[in-house]
């Protein structure tokens, strides 16, 4: 492991703090890209505009007319927490610009029955619905068969995603034949933000819907309805969905996020977080992250999406409360499967791996794996070894259902793409993005799969980036270490792109026990002061002097607040 600090530009950061901005948050902003208060304001009309989002104008025509016209459209939403939200933001949404509550219904595929995305069986699904228009959220891209079939049986496709297009041998890019695709990273789209998830596109639909019926002098600006609204379901999706946190992105947080804590929020949105011990009034995108979105993502995992999509869409507090609590027991089932399986792929690893450094990436498989909670088991391996992970279950049809994640700067989408090109037919499905991608294969291809992931790791990876490296702020200084200070950094939107402050000195521990039998509690001296700390997941202990990778939090006890070191990482400087 390495500890490096990232560079603080000084005109940036004195702009910042001239600005206003509190000094500490100053050199942190600059550090993460930000050059001027423009950059930090979070008021909606900073939003980028939805006429820059290529197809969007056209699907609010064709949306537009099927409200007028009473005709049904029909959702077809995702399984985890992006296509949950996205098609809570599309039925609210709708039915808040004139849809009937009749006229907008919603499917979602079932993880082990029907596979990702729109499928031949769901365009069924939708016919069955009566339904005269098909809206994907969050899928659609690679939907080619479906979206024929779908046309063909004279529904109206509008599809709403951000995943990559289908590229060709030939290095083509190939499109299904909607009537229209709303897509930030489909080809010719200008739009600024490439980093927009499911529900952000579809949010971005909603917003030309309104203009178009605007336009149409279905109401007039001073009286439209409210689609802001929904903003802190945009908020969920984003966070859930690891989206990048662009100027667009986090404007979208942020404003979500104003919303929860003045207590304006879905009654969905309140009761995961009370299903989750959170504090609404204190929210932060780690919430979402940590307590929201993986509660509604076990309803996809192991049991059936719908469950999340009704706690997200309904306005009555009695039912929401009663589907949070149901998705947090399904949650905590998901938490002890994946510990088991975690377990397991760890042993396994221990029997297969050579002594010494792991190889340059890893496929691991076993028949009693969960293929709900692969990914998640992946990016655990993936964080504790710091490789590209694959992690196989066997599916309802007898194939390998595999989810990857990778560590930065290999393309494990594009890696997938090569496994395809140089061994035809091995790969039955697959797609994603860089750092998270999926694959589905025959069992007896499992070994074959593995060594050409491992060779083309090798072939592309620096050897360098397999060092496990950790960018951090430098140096928390002594008047920082307040909850003032503390509640400030927690109050700030921080995610992916825009990580959340992780600061590095160096300590003397002092005293260090296990609590819990998983964590290590520790009393510290850092910069002369005395702190207390605690490593999660740490059970080793640590010499007496070390270089720390910390995070600082409130740890609340009999109604006070001190300040807490969480360590992330440490390096013997001996």
């Amino acid at each position: 492991m390495k500890i490096t600090a990232r560079d603080v530009p000084p005109r940036a950061a004195w702009a910042l703090e001239q600005a206003g901005v509190h000094p500490l948050l100053a050199r942190l902003f600059a550090a993460r890209g930000v050059r001027s208060p423009d950059e930090l304001d979070d008021n909606p009309a900073k939003l980028l505009s939805p006429r820059d989002l290529l197809g969007a104008d056209h699907a609010a025509v064709m949306l537009a007319d099927a409200i007028a016209q009473g005709q049904r459209i029909c959702i077809v939403a995702d399984y985890d927490c992006d296509g949950a939200t996205a098609c809570a933001v599309g039925q609210r949404g709708l039915k808040l610009l004139g849809a009937r509550p009749d006229q907008v219904t919603y499917v979602v595929p079932d993880r082990a029955l029907h596979g990702y995305g729109l499928t031949p069986p769901i365009v069924e699904m939708v016919k069955a619905r009566q339904a005269h228009v098909l809206v994907t959220v969050d899928n659609g891209m690679a939907s080619h068969e479906a979206v024929n079939l779908a046309r063909a049986q004279g529904l109206k496709v509008i599809i709403t995603d951000h995943h990559l297009p289908v590229v060709l041998d030939d290095g083509q890019v190939s499109l299904p034949q909607a009537d229209v695709i709303v897509n930030p990273n489909q080809p010719g789209c200008p739009f600024a933000s490439k980093a927009l998830v499911g529900v952000g596109v579809m949010f971005y639909v909603l917003l030309a819907l309104r203009a178009e019926l605007r336009q149409r002098g279905a109401f007039d600006a001073a009286c439209q309805p409210r689609v802001d609204q929904l903003l802190d379901l945009v908020a969920l999706g984003t966070i859930a969905d690891v989206g990048k946190l662009d100027d667009n992105n986090r404007r979208l947080v942020a404003l979500g996020l104003k919303r929860i804590r003045s207590g304006r929020m879905q009654a969905g949105i309140a009761a995961l977080f009370n299903a989750a011990g959170r504090n609404p009034a204190k929210a932060t995108s780690q919430d979402f992250g940590f307590a929201l979105g993986p509660r509604v993502n076990a309803a996809g995992r192991l049991a059936e999406m719908g469950l999340g999509i009704e706690c997200l869409s309904t306005d009555d507090p009695a039912r929401a409360d009663a589907l949070a609590r149901q998705l947090d027991t399904i949650n905590r089932e998901r938490r002890e499967l994946e510990s088991g399986m975690r377990e397991q792929a760890e042993q396994l690893l221990e029997s297969v791996m050579p002594e010494g450094e792991p190889p340059a990436a890893l496929a691991i498989f076993d028949p009693d794996f969960h293929e709900g909670v692969v990914g998640i088991v992946a990016s655990r391996l993936k964080d504790r070894l710091h490789r590209p992970t694959f992690v196989f279950a066997l599916g309802q049809d007898g194939l390998l259902k595999g989810s990857g994640r990778s560590i930065p700067g290999f393309h494990l989408r594009d890696a997938l793409d090569l496994v395809s090109k140089r061994h035809i037919g091995l790969l039955k499905r697959f797609g994603g993005h860089a750092m998270a991608a999926g694959c589905t294969i025959a069992e007896e291809d499992f070994e074959t799969f593995e060594a050409e992931l491992v060779r083309i790791a090798q072939e592309g990876i620096d050897p360098s980036l397999l060092l496990r490296q950790i960018s951090t702020d430098g140096p928390l200084d002594a008047q920082w270490f307040t909850p003032e200070t503390v509640s400030q950094l927690d109050s700030a939107v921080w995610g992916p792109g825009f990580d959340a402050p992780v600061f590095s000195d160096m300590a003397e521990v002092l005293g260090q026990r296990l609590v819990g039998e998983r964590h290590l509690k520790l009393s510290l001296r850092v910069q002369g002061e005395l702190r207390d700390g605690i490593w999660f997941g740490r059970t080793e202990p640590l010499p007496a002097k070390t270089q720390l990778a910390y995070r600082v939090s409130l740890d609340e006890f009999q109604g006070r607040q001190r300040v807490q070191i969480v360590v992330e990482g440490a390096v013997d400087p001996t």
